[in-house]
């Protein structure tokens, strides 16, 4: 199988648009003279967008937030005991100490199998897939 690289409509940056185009002249013609129309009509009302966007924003109240608004309750702490003993010593390795099993054989792939008898063992090196 072969990689593939897809093409820039799968970006996930810059997804701004660009420069906008228009179907004619006369559209062109038209959309610049509405622009120019709106933007008097905002100095006229005394209104300007960044301006008004500034405004707002000075004049809005900070964000206050409670100390413990956004933490989970856990419920009451209760401390582990301390009985002042030492750390606890590493337990004996486990050994097979019996005498049924002979040994342990791998299948197939990494599986390992425990071996009760030696027509077993045979049994098991004659497998194959």
């Amino acid at each position: 199988m072969t990689m593939h690289l897809e093409g820039p409509w799968l970006s996930t940056t810059g997804k701004r648009k660009g420069k906008q185009k228009f179907a004619s002249a006369e559209h062109a013609r038209k959309a610049r003279e509405q622009e120019e129309s709106w933007k008097e009509l905002q100095k006229r009302w005394g209104v300007e967008a960044d301006e008004k966007k500034r405004k707002r924003a000075l004049t809005a109240e900070p964000l206050a937030t409670t100390p413990g608004a956004y933490i989970r309750d856990t419920g009451p702490r209760h401390p582990s005991l301390n009985s002042g003993l030492a750390v606890a010593t590493l337990a004996p390795a486990k050994v097979y100490t019996g005498t049924k099993v002979k040994g342990i054989a791998t299948m197939h792939k990494s599986n390992a199998v425990p071996v009760f008898s030696d027509q077993e063992a045979i049994d098991i090196s004659k497998m194959r897939r």
